[in-house]
C-alpha cells in the first residue's frame, strides 16, 4: 500500500476542472460567453485569483478567448490551434535534444508520402489548379522567399488530402524544422533538385497516381535529409582546428 501523501490541488486547478466538465457536457457551446468572474466567484466561493487563473489556462488551451471588458468566450477548437500549443515545446525540445531532429524529420517523411498518396486519390481540378500554382510560385521565388513558397507547396498538398489535421501538422513540422530548412535551400544546388522533385511529386498526383506521389515524396525528403547530413559532416569538418 502507498504511503505517499497525497498532493494538495490549488483551488484554480477545481475552478477548471469544473469549468471543463460544463463545457463539455454543451453547457457553453462555442461562441458562447462563460459567466462573468463575479458569478464564478459566487458559484465556486473562491476569490478572483483562482477564477482568473483557470480561465487564463482555458485560454492558453485555445478553448476560450479573453478580451479586455469581455466574458471569456468559447472557442471552435480547430487544428491549427491545437497544434500550435505544442510550437514552443517542440522547439525546446530540439533545441535541448538533438536526436529529436531525426526523430522529426523520420516522421515527416512517413506522415508526407502518406498525405501525397491521400492528394493523388482525391485530386480534383480546382485543387490541382492551386497546386500548380503553387509550384510556379516555387519556380519563381528568390532565395530569400524559397522556404516560405516551398512550404506553401507541401501544405497545398497537405490541404489536398481532404484531411484539416494534416496541414497544420506539415506546416507547424516545417516551421519547427525552419533552421535546418534554411541551411538545405542555401546548400549549392539545391534549389534546382528541389524543383525537380517538386515537379514529379506535381505530376504523380495530377496523374492521379497514388503509389508513385508517395514514392516521389518519400524520394524527394530521403534526399534532402541526406544532402543536409552531408552538410552538417562538411561544416564540421572545415571548423576543425
Amino acid at each position: 500500500m502507498s504511503t505517499e501523501p497525497i498532493p494538495r490541488r490549488k483551488l484554480y486547478q477545481e475552478v477548471l476542472d469544473r469549468l471543463m466538465t460544463r463545457i463539455n457536457a454543451g453547457e457553453f457551446t462555442p461562441g458562447e460567453q462563460l459567466p462573468s468572474e463575479r458569478e464564478l466567484m459566487d458559484a465556486y466561493g473562491v476569490g478572483r485569483p483562482a477564477i482568473r487563473e483557470a480561465l487564463q489556462q482555458l485560454e492558453r488551451s485555445g478553448i476560450v478567448t479573453i478580451s479586455h471588458g469581455e466574458r471569456a468566450r468559447v472557442l471552435l477548437p480547430t487544428a491549427e490551434a491545437m497544434v500550435g500549443q505544442m510550437a514552443e515545446a517542440a522547439r525546446y525540445l530540439l533545441s535541448v535534444e538533438p536526436r529529436t531532429l531525426e526523430h522529426l524529420k523520420e516522421a515527416r517523411i512517413l506522415l508526407e508520402a502518406g498525405v501525397a498518396r491521400l492528394a493523388a486519390q482525391r485530386v480534383d481540378a480546382d485543387a490541382l489548379a492551386l497546386l500548380r500554382a503553387r509550384l510556379d510560385d516555387h519556380r519563381q521565388a528568390s532565395l530569400d522567399d524559397f522556404l516560405r513558397s516551398d512550404i506553401a507547396f507541401h501544405r497545398q498538398i497537405a490541404v489536398m488530402s481532404g484531411n484539416p489535421v494534416f496541414p497544420a501538422i506539415v506546416e507547424a513540422m516545417l516551421t519547427w524544422l525552419g533552421a535546418y530548412y534554411r541551411t538545405l535551400v542555401r546548400a549549392p544546388g539545391a534549389e534546382r533538385l528541389t524543383l525537380q522533385e517538386h515537379q514529379r511529386i506535381y505530376d504523380a498526383i495530377a496523374a492521379g497516381d497514388a503509389d508513385e506521389a508517395a514514392q516521389a515524396m518519400s524520394d524527394h525528403l530521403n534526399r534532402a535529409n541526406a544532402l543536409y547530413r552531408r552538410g552538417a559532416t562538411d561544416e564540421l569538418t572545415e571548423n576543425r582546428p
